[in-house]
């Protein structure tokens, strides 16, 4: 956990609380009575720097930076039972699902860290090429994340190419162009509710 320190009005961002209580899901974020249910159901909040619930508070009151550096978000596994368990409605599954898209929007993630890593490369893949290349998702991530690692993966590398588990090609949908104006039209809708 971290330390507590002390926040003032001035480190608060009034547009990013605003924002939180839009996110589907997290309409009745205002209403959080700070019960801790949603730390308390969570498996992985004793290795979190902040727990849910902290973050909940952080998130509604505008506390942008703390709450995009904090690890909790890339820590949350979607187990759901923080949603299911919240006696107030939050579905903090989903406010976790749109802070790790803001934290990689804003660049506002660890750098080496797998998980946002992982996610900004999928994300890459599927919009240049429809879908992903395993393969080519794995060699990337290690690229970015530990690259002396694939050192350590080459013979189990070699292998999977010898049986045909393993391809260098790169997989496409026929209608890229189509994909494209769909994200961006989604990406537009996005903007529109965050401004």
């Amino acid at each position: 956990m971290m330390e507590p320190t002390t926040r003032t009005e001035a480190d608060r961002d009034s547009k990013f609380a605003r924002w939180i209580g839009e996110v589907p899901g997290a309409e009745t974020i205002r209403q959080c009575i700070h019960c801790g249910v949603c730390s308390g159901s969570c498996p992985l909040s004793v290795y979190m720097d902040r727990s849910p619930r902290q973050l909940m508070y952080l998130a509604k009151d505008g506390f942008k930076i703390d709450v995009l550096s904090s690890f909790t978000i890339w820590l949350c596994t979607s187990c759901y039972a923080c949603t299911v368990k919240c006696p107030r409605g939050i579905q903090v599954t989903e406010v976790m699902y749109a802070l790790k898209r803001r934290a990689i929007e804003e660049g506002a993630y660890p750098k080496r860290f797998p998980i946002p890593v992982l996610a900004r490369e999928f994300r890459k893949m599927v919009r240049k090429n429809g879908r992903i290349s395993e393969s080519r998702l794995v060699f990337q991530l290690m690229l970015r994340t530990n690259a002396l690692k694939l050192l350590g993966l080459t013979s189990l590398g070699l292998k999977l190419i010898r049986t045909g588990r393993f391809s260098f090609g790169i997989e496409k949908i026929k209608r890229t162009e189509d994909l494209k104006t769909i994200l961006e039209a989604l990406e537009r809708d996005r903007e529109e509710v965050a401004a």
